[in-house]
């Protein structure tokens, strides 16, 4: 194999290892006015350390939210109001969770795993749009601060540490 195809193929998964790098969201896109699972997917620890904590805030729009617990974590979620006020089943909902907490677990840096939620996609978030889910990982004295948002025309991929996003598709 020549050198050029070796530092080709050295670059191509020196990228590929970076673009897994950060916390992301296994579905990225869902429709609103849906149901939606998030998964959050944790790859790494914070610079060699074990993550302790994982804090994720939900973006407004994103309502009626219920964390999954995980054995080993103490689960907290701190509720807020809404911007606006929504409407879920006939009901008028004007508050809600608006961060989930997962504390006190040990996940080895080589280690993977996942931090669950589910809500409603709010049926009066605009499609095409993409919702971003700022997520702190915090790793004995350590933290990674998944929180860029793009600018409007920025290409996430640009961004050192992005915060996971959603695109959000037209109601079914």
């Amino acid at each position: 194999m020549n050198k050029y195809l070796l530092s080709a193929c050295a670059l191509f998964a020196l990228g590929t290892g970076a673009a897994f790098a950060h916390v992301t969201l296994e579905t990225q896109e869902a429709a609103v006015g849906s149901t939606y699972k998030a998964i959050l997917r944790v790859p790494h620890g914070c610079e060699g350390k074990a993550t302790t904590a994982v804090r994720v805030q939900v973006p407004e729009g994103v309502i009626s939210v219920k964390p999954m617990p995980k054995p080993g974590w103490t689960l907290q979620v701190k509720k807020g109001k809404y911007e606006k006020s929504y409407r879920l089943y006939g009901e008028t909902v004007t508050s809600g969770v608006r961060e989930v907490d997962w504390s006190g677990g040990s996940l080895p840096d080589e280690f993977y795993d996942e931090f669950v939620f589910r809500g409603t996609l709010a049926a009066e978030l605009p499609a095409g749009q993409t919702l971003h889910f700022p997520v702190v990982q915090e790793c004995d004295g350590a933290a990674e601060r998944w929180i860029e948002i793009p600018a409007a025309g920025q290409d996430g991929d640009a961004l050192e540490y992005p915060a996971p996003g959603l695109k959000l598709l037209p109601k079914k």
